[in-house]
């Protein structure tokens, strides 16, 4: 073989976008880069590029506009995602729960929850003060409040992996395996 010739490694193929919900601190974007790393596609982060469409931080659009006009948003930006190329998207952890970007991604992606028990979250979400939900009030009530009322929703997800603290290649073992029985990962 010729020094300027190389053997081809087969890259997977992704055959739907996978989309990770949960709730902040669940680990969806570090996970969800591993995960796009691991399979050879693009990573997209929903909370980054709601913030390059609207030209502020995510915590400045809910003090000016409010939570409703930012899921508004959120809804459109991901849309735009969706309508490209299959990547791994990470979304922030209000957005399974608005009914129609719920639908929007059970139409166009495979969804997947990463599930965290509650010492995990407070403990993880302790480390960033940009959570604007966090900002009024105790972070261990208000996540226990969310995880009530949002975690029946997550349910509905395609696929559920449990984010515990452990090296995060667990989790992304995970997803690829639950993609390639589901046959949205080819190679």
């Amino acid at each position: 073989m010729a020094k300027d010739q190389q053997i081809a490694t087969p890259r997977a193929v992704l055959n739907r976008h996978v989309v990770l919900v949960g709730l902040m601190g669940a680990g969806k974007s570090a996970i969800g880069r591993r995960v796009a790393s691991r399979i050879g596609a693009r990573f997209r982060d929903a909370d980054t590029e709601i913030e390059k469409a609207a030209g502020m931080r995510i915590s400045d659009i809910f003090s000016v506009h409010g939570e409703a006009e930012f899921r508004i948003g959120e809804r459109r930006v991901i849309a735009r995602l969706l309508s490209g190329k299959p990547a791994v998207l990470a979304t922030g952890g209000g957005a399974y729960m608005d009914d129609e970007t719920r639908a929007l991604l059970k139409e166009s992606a495979t969804t997947i929850w990463m599930r965290a028990e509650l010492d995990t979250l407070v403990r993880r979400c302790a480390k960033r003060a940009n959570r604007p939900l966090l900002k009024n009030g105790d972070p261990r009530e208000i996540l226990r409040n969310l995880m009530e009322v949002r975690y029946p929703i997550y349910g509905e997800a395609d696929v559920t992996v449990e984010s515990r603290d452990e090296p995060h290649e667990y989790a992304v073992e995970a997803i690829v395996e639950s993609l390639r029985a589901r046959g949205d990962l080819m190679g």
